[in-house]
């Protein structure tokens, strides 16, 4: 059973974070691929720092793809951030292509061949979650800390506020009672900002936003109240911090609300199941709660490489389910085939819809007319309540 009265924290960072500005750059890559060839397979990992920046990793894909056209792949991805500052320019940085032909050996075991079908990618575990704190039905408090940053992001973008930089963090603290949350203890936001001003100008500039995301009545109280704590915050980005693809897991999934298998998403074309099959295991624990089964839902997946078939599929409702969790599993595994190949036919997955991915979360977003995150649709929820007594 859950703990009923305590408070619980959950961090995001903006899509200037070197790690994010990596993730970007991965996905871009991966995108550039499926445009050319929904088949081509992409494994690609990016390092950022001051000024240059490192694609490594496997492809299988078309010859017309080359390394010029990745280093423009990347410098577009660099520049749709916003990253113009001497120490990391997407018009000046180095940018080094170093991505070889995917391995023969893991080709034939993922590959489709006569009787055989495709088989996972690799193997591992992978969780899904959704719960009815809020109308996306993810934990709140990394769905506030998505939003202040991408609220305080577009402000940036349409030039509301030129005072702020790429770069950015935040992190709420909830308190909860009875289960569930009732106001914020603490909100901690750092973000990059020019040179000119200052730490109270910071604090003035973003307050606005923490109040709009903020259910009325939770702002913490005024010395919990944390602007660029370090008290200037000008040299941000990679040029600060080095980047890596995949270093912020629970960032992109629930904020630690859930457990996560441990492999990252972006950088993988989707025969890769640490991706699919993490939103396929999103998408079936957000139907089970959009249709009443049960307040919040955990769904686990397993796989080994070359292998077609889950190994398990594991369901825990935390005591809110009003079926046995078995029988949920069982529904489920009826409704989606959870092979590589069913879950990517089922959520229209080859397709180019991945940079999109990147920042803000991979769960709890809007389904898009083209597929994006069609793995937040609800469309199994009319199926699924059918199953209730």
């Amino acid at each position: 059973m859950f703990q009923s009265d305590y408070l619980f924290t959950s961090e995001s960072v903006a899509e200037g974070h070197p790690d994010k500005v990596c993730d970007r750059i991965s996905d871009a890559v991966v995108d550039t691929f499926l445009a050319a060839d929904p088949q081509a397979r992409v494994a690609c990992e990016t390092l950022a720092t001051t000024n240059r920046i490192v694609l490594a990793g496997e492809v299988r894909g078309p010859s017309s793809i080359t390394p010029a056209t990745l280093e423009e792949a990347a410098r577009d991805a660099v520049k749709a951030i916003g990253y113009e500052q001497d120490g990391f320019h997407h018009a000046n940085c180095q940018v080094d292509v170093l991505l070889h032909s995917q391995s023969s050996d893991i080709a034939m075991g993922v590959d489709a061949a006569g009787n055989k079908d495709e088989g996972a990618g690799d193997q591992g575990i992978m969780f899904g979650y959704a719960v009815d704190e809020t109308p996306e039905l993810m934990p709140a408090p990394i769905t506030y800390a998505h939003r202040i940053l991408q609220d305080m992001a577009a402000a940036r973008h349409s030039g509301a506020r030129p005072e702020f930089g790429p770069d950015a963090k935040s992190q709420v603290t909830l308190r909860y009672e009875n289960g569930r949350p009732v106001g914020a203890t603490s909100v901690v936001v750092s973000t990059q900002h020019a040179e000119s001003a200052s730490q109270a100008d910071i604090r003035r500039l973003v307050r606005p936003f923490v109040e709009a995301v903020l259910p009325e009545g939770w702002m913490p109280p005024e010395d919990e109240f944390y602007v660029n704590p370090t008290g200037r915050f000008v040299i941000g980005g990679p040029d600060g911090d080095c980047g890596l693809t995949g270093r912020k897991i629970i960032v992109d999934t629930y904020g630690g609300a859930a457990p996560h298998g441990g492999g990252a998403f972006s950088g993988k074309d989707p025969t890769k199941v640490d991706r699919s099959a993490a939103y396929a295991a999103r998408y079936l624990a957000k139907n089970v709660v959009a249709a009443g089964l049960a307040e919040r839902c955990l769904i686990q997946v397993s796989y080994a490489i070359g292998v077609s078939k889950p190994l398990s599929v594991y369901v825990e409702t935390s005591g809110t389910g009003k079926l046995p969790e078995a029988a949920i599993s069982a529904a489920l595994q009826d409704l989606m085939d959870l092979s590589p190949r069913g879950i990517r036919e089922h959520l229209s997955l080859n397709r180019p819809i991945y940079a999109r991915t990147s920042s803000y979360g991979h769960f709890g977003r809007t389904p898009e007319a083209d597929g994006g995150f069609s793995w937040e649709r609800c469309d199994l929820v009319d199926s699924l309540k059918k199953l209730l007594p």
